[in-house]
């Protein structure tokens, strides 16, 4: 009697996996079965995926949703399919692709149409993360010429900040209270009052 896994990956821990969740229990995988990483598919490291590995064999079928699912990075796509189909002995059922189905045809037909497919499939999904890195770019880009500015906006020094970092300066009071007399963070303090210690 083989065993179903279940794998899920989304790429943000914002995002939801409830379809792919779905999905995969309605094809007979069990709640305690599923392994979800809500990590970025560039590459392999992911926890639940490596924990994944450790428990699948010659008696196991992987289920994913989609190849994407499984990563974005072309060679690494193949490179696991193969761990997976020939060292851990293991089948894989891709569900919205049924020729990705190592349960069928064992044939060397059935393994090539199906070599051929992986191939065409990483190829798109690799293919798109390197789309959507160029259009972050372009897109920052563009924001740059419009002068929108990136990261946090930068702390207007008022006089009071100036007032209790000459104070800290000349020893007469703490760091601790410099900053709290100035509503920052002691660590935002020590970094301001040290840019502008020359002026102090």
């Amino acid at each position: 009697m083989k065993t179903f896994y279940g794998y899920m990956r989304v790429s943000t821990k914002e995002q939801n996996e409830d379809r792919q969740r779905i999905k995969l229990m309605e094809a007979g995988i069990k709640d305690e079965h599923l392994f979800l990483d809500k990590q970025s598919g560039k590459d392999f490291n992911r926890t639940n995926y490596q924990k994944l590995m450790t428990v699948l064999d010659s008696d196991s079928v992987l289920f994913v949703t989609a190849i994407d699912r499984l990563g974005r990075n072309y060679e690494e796509i193949i490179q696991q399919w193969k761990i997976i189909t020939q060292e851990k002995k293991a089948d894989i059922v891709v569900l919205d692709m049924p020729l990705l189905d190592t349960r069928r045809s064992k044939d060397l037909l059935g393994t090539l149409i199906s070599d051929i497919v992986l191939s065409l499939l990483s190829y798109v999904a690799e293919t798109e993360r390197t789309f959507i890195r160029e259009r972050q770019r372009e897109g920052i880009a563009a924001a740059h010429i419009r002068g929108v500015k990136f990261g946090r906006p930068k702390i207007k020094l008022t006089e009071i900040f100036y007032i209790n970092a000459h104070r800290w300066k000349a020893h007469e009071i703490s760091l601790s209270e410099a900053a709290k007399n100035c509503g920052m963070a002691k660590s935002t303090f020590w970094d301001k009052a040290r840019e502008v210690s020359e002026n102090l």
